[in-house]
């Protein structure tokens, strides 16, 4: 059962990168990048000061930040260092077949060793859950939104022979379980529900 889900990963990753182009590599190059996001977590900021106002964004901003610090570094020190399984990028029977995009001075990116779970898919499933729940009662449109956004990032780390779609699943799984908990025993009595209750008085 184990080599028949791991021949579909392979499988998976060897035709997703196969795909390459090099335009297609600059654009999901770009995607996968953590910096061209900062003007989507600004405005993400924005959005909840405009529900929340400023001393209850200060408290959310806390909440998503130790909510995303957990599942970073659970994701990292727990599963890859615990089940330590390559990457296909460092995969004997894969690395040869597979394209990676090219940093310069003959450097391609691999990405580190190990690869399960995909911290990318953790960290942007985590904040998709946490905040699209937060601020659904002012923007109920944001989750999917969010959710076609992770998706995208998700893809984009297959497309570069660094992640297998199982990285993905059991990372989006672990950030979102992780989020909801937070949004249901931190974020819902510590923020929203002052909210609710000042509303309800008008």
């Amino acid at each position: 059962m184990i080599d028949w889900l791991e021949s579909i990963d392979r499988s998976i990753v060897l035709t997703v990168n196969s795909w390459h182009t090099p335009v297609l590599d600059e654009i999901f190059w770009f995607i996968s990048a953590r910096w061209p996001w900062i003007p989507l977590y600004l405005i993400l900021l924005f959005m909840s000061w405009q529900y929340l106002g400023t001393r209850k964004t200060l408290l959310f901003v806390g909440i998503a930040a130790a909510t995303i610090a957990i599942v970073d570094l659970t994701s990292v020190y727990f599963f890859k260092d615990f089940f330590q399984r390559y990457r296909p990028s460092h995969h004997a029977l894969l690395t040869h077949k597979l394209h990676f995009y090219y940093l310069g001075k003959g450097e391609f990116y691999k990405g580190g060793m190990y690869g399960f779970v995909s911290s990318h898919a953790t960290n942007f499933a985590a904040m998709t859950v946490l905040v699209g729940l937060s601020l659904r009662p002012r923007y109920p449109k944001l989750i999917w939104i969010l959710a076609a956004i992770s998706i995208i990032i998700a893809f984009s780390r297959i497309y570069l022979g660094v992640h297998y779609l199982s990285d993905i699943i059991a990372g989006t799984i672990w950030g979102g379980i992780v989020a909801y908990l937070s949004y249901r025993f931190a974020v819902k009595p510590l923020v929203l529900k002052p909210i609710d209750k000042s509303l309800s008085e008008f």
